[in-house]
Formats: structure tokens, C-alpha cells, sequence
């Protein structure tokens, strides 16, 4: 039997493939100047980052997973010259390349590479140094010249969950919340319009859409229902044309949970303090529990949503909505308010679960992998010293794009 392209029916169903990122000179081209404003606390050592990352993918292969990598689908969707020629000129507008002769300068420096190192160029960034001929054309080019890029880096490519997510048998392509990340879902858009294997994919919400969202914030529960975070990032105009779209015969899906969470960095997404380990078992952080705002989305007649307000406990929320007989919230640092914010500020609650009640989390985070395994979860665990520099966990690193069915 031939396997679909995407097919996501939970959190927690054997993983038999998955789209990773694996890091790039884009971590090269980060300045202290500027990680702020592309989003990181740090500068991750790249030759370490790489290897860390590999033996990531390696965890996942030894347990049936196939791995797919961004760069190589994206350049997979470029063998017509046409498109090719049209991806570039889309990826040079959005980037804010200005002015007749640079845009032609850039076109010219993009096609001349093969498909695949014009791809790992245009996520690396291009320094001024590298495109001959490069000098003071307009205006704007003797205002910045301090600046010494022509494109900035992409840096935050390694966390592949969150420009697009797999839903049922079809993806959210997001609209990202910052500008930095906005050409990330570019990639997206080309896979699944031109991909051979995955082109004709329904798309539930596409990156033109007027609010944002991101991956991290959306969880398959079921393949009745979906949780999608009231987040930082994720805007509630973006859940309800989501939910439009999923809780629709095409999608098969029943209800939308949005659930309402603390809008800062350190709980940037729904999976940075919440995700699914096991059929009755959570991952979370002690302090998202209190006063928690849950809202179901459901299709009324005449194509309208329903939307109510449950003011239950999580475990009563999930136990209502999953058709559970417990539910188990295992929290973050063990409970421990010192040991909760260490390791949640390391992706403590951001486990990858490979099938039911086996997950990947980072060997730093101790502690929670400790309750975890009390709890009966078994914990496989990866090295992560650079690679959790980008604020980022297991599950932040990868968008599973086929589950078997549980």
C-alpha cells in the first residue's frame, strides 16, 4: 500500500516520516549586533549544532522514521527553469531587494548556482562581500552601508514546525508573526505546489492570510480534534479561519481547542509549555494551569462557528474532549519553581513523541525527564548544548508529515 504525502491524525501515532532542517551557514552569518531582531539569545556553534542535529535524525531512523530535509524538497520543486526563474524573483521581492539594476544583479547571482546551493545560499544569507560588483546603486545603499548584508540569514530554519503544519491529510501554510521569519514559509508554498510528491495538498490556511499563526502553536489530539494556541504568535482571527477549514467533511475534523496562553517569549508557542507524551499523558508547565481560558470551536449551521468558553480544568478539558478515563499533566522541573523555569527555559515541556508513550526531549532537561520515565514515558534523549541556544526544543525542530493511525 502506497503511503500518503501527509497524513496526521494525533500527537502521539507511530512516526513513519518527518520534515527536519538540518542547520546551516545561516548560523555563521548571526552578529551580536542583530540576533535580537532574528530572534536569538545566543550564537550556536555551528560544527557542534550540526552534529547534535545529526544524531537527532540518526534517534529517529533507528526508530522507523524517514527523514526529509527541507532543502532537498525545496530544490526538488525547482527542476522547471521557469519556476525556478519565478521562486527566485518572489524570494528576492520579499526579501526587500529594491531598485531595477539590484534586483537584476540578484537574479543573475541566484541562477547562475546550481538549484540546491542557490537554496542553501538564499537560507544562508548573502554578505555584500560575496556578489561582485556590488556597490552604492541607490539611495538606500549609502544609508546602510554599514550594513553588511544584501539579504539577511535565516537562522530559525531548524525549527521546521512552525511555518507550516500537517493536519489530516493537508497543511496550514502560516503567515509568520515576524518579519524575519516571514520567508521561511516561502519554501512551503513552492513543496506543496510543485513538489512531485507533494504537490496537491489541500492547504487549510495559506501565507497570505491577513493574521498570523505559527506551527508550534497547533497540536493534532486526535482525529477529532485540534489545539491551537491564543499565543504570542498566533492571532485568534488566524483560529477561527483555521477551524473554518477543518472542521469541514474535506478535513474530518469535530472541534477546535484554542486555548488561551501567556503571551511572552518564554511561553512563545503552545508546545514551549504543553504537549502530548502518551494516549492519557501531557507534558506542561505548572504555571500555564491556573485561570486557563479554553474556547471550542465547532461548525454551526449554515457554515458558522460555534464557539463556547469552558472554564474546566485542563485535565477535565482533555478527559471531556479526548474521551478519556484519566488524564496525567506531568509538569515541567517536576513542580519545582527553580527547576521548572531552568528547564523550561531549555524546552523542558517541548517533547517529540515517536509513538505512544516514547519521546525525544534534550539530555539537559533532567529533571523532567526523570517524572517523565516515573510516569511511565521512555525517554529517549539527544545532546543539545548549541542547539538549544535557539530557543527551541525536539518538537520545535521537526514537522512530522506521516503518523500510522492509533
Amino acid at each position: 500500500m502506497t503511503q500518503p504525502a501527509i497524513d496526521i491524525r494525533s500527537e502521539i501515532g507511530p512516526l513513519k516520516r518527518v520534515l527536519l532542517h538540518r542547520p546551516g551557514q545561516e548560523l555563521e552569518n548571526l552578529m551580536p549586533e542583530y540576533i535580537q531582531r532574528l530572534l536569538f539569545d545566543d550564537i550556536p556553534y555551528l560544527k557542534i549544532a550540526q552534529e547534535e542535529h545529526d544524531a537527532f535524525c540518526d534517534l529517529l531512523r533507528k526508530n522507523g522514521a524517514e527523514v526529509v530535509y527541507l532543502t532537498d524538497l525545496t530544490a526538488e520543486s525547482l527542476r522547471d527553469p521557469e519556476i525556478k526563474a519565478q521562486f527566485v524573483r518572489e524570494y528576492i521581492t520579499e526579501a526587500g531587494i529594491w531598485g531595477e539594476k539590484r534586483i537584476a544583479m540578484m537574479e543573475d547571482y541566484f541562477l547562475s548556482m546550481s538549484t540546491r546551493n542557490m537554496v542553501e545560499k538564499m537560507m544562508a544569507g548573502v554578505r555584500k562581500a560575496e556578489v561582485r560588483g556590488y556597490g552604492k546603486k541607490n539611495l538606500t545603499d549609502y544609508l546602510d552601508d554599514y550594513y553588511p548584508f544584501v539579504l539577511d540569514p535565516i537562522p530559525n530554519l531548524y525549527f521546521t514546525r512552525d511555518p507550516f503544519a500537517a493536519i489530516g491529510n493537508g497543511v496550514s501554510i502560516h503567515r509568520m508573526h515576524t518579519v524575519t521569519r516571514g520567508r521561511e514559509t516561502l519554501f512551503a508554498k513552492y513543496i506543496f505546489r510543485y513538489h512531485p510528491t507533494y504537490q496537491g495538498t489541500p492547504v487549510w490556511y495559506d501565507r497570505t492570510g491577513h493574521s498570523t499563526v505559527e506551527g508550534g502553536d497547533v497540536l493534532v489530539l486526535s482525529d477529532r480534534v485540534v489545539a491551537v494556541g491564543i499565543s504570542q504568535r498566533t492571532q485568534p482571527w488566524a483560529i477561527e479561519d483555521l477551524a473554518k477549514k477543518l472542521l469541514t467533511p474535506e478535513a474530518g475534523f469535530q472541534r477546535v481547542l484554542a486555548i488561551d496562553i501567556p503571551k511572552s517569549r518564554a511561553f512563545m508557542h503552545l508546545d514551549t509549555v504543553f504537549t502530548m507524551v502518551d494516549y492519557d499523558k501531557f507534558t506542561m508547565h505548572p504555571e500555564i494551569t491556573a485561570g486557563l481560558r479554553v474556547f471550542v470551536l465547532e461548525m454551526g449551521e449554515g457554515g458558522h462557528l460555534h464557539i463556547t468558553e469552558e472554564r474546566e480544568s485542563l485535565e477535565e478539558l482533555l478527559r471531556e474532549h479526548l474521551d478519556l478515563e484519566r488524564v496525567t499533566l506531568i509538569p515541567c522541573g517536576g513542580g519545582s519553581v527553580i527547576d521548572a523555569a531552568r528547564e523550561q527555559w531549555n524546552d523542558g515541556s517541548n517533547t517529540f513523541c515517536i509513538a505512544p508513550g516514547k519521546v525525544v526531549a534534550y539530555s539537559r532537561n533532567y529533571v523532567t525527564n526523570r517524572v517523565m520515565e516515573d510516569h511511565g514515558v521512555e525517554v529517549l534523549t539527544i545532546p543539545s548544548s548549541e542547539l538549544s541556544r535557539g530557543r527551541g526544543g525536539p518538537r520545535c525542530m521537526t514537522m512530522p508529515l506521516v503518523r500510522d493511525k492509533i
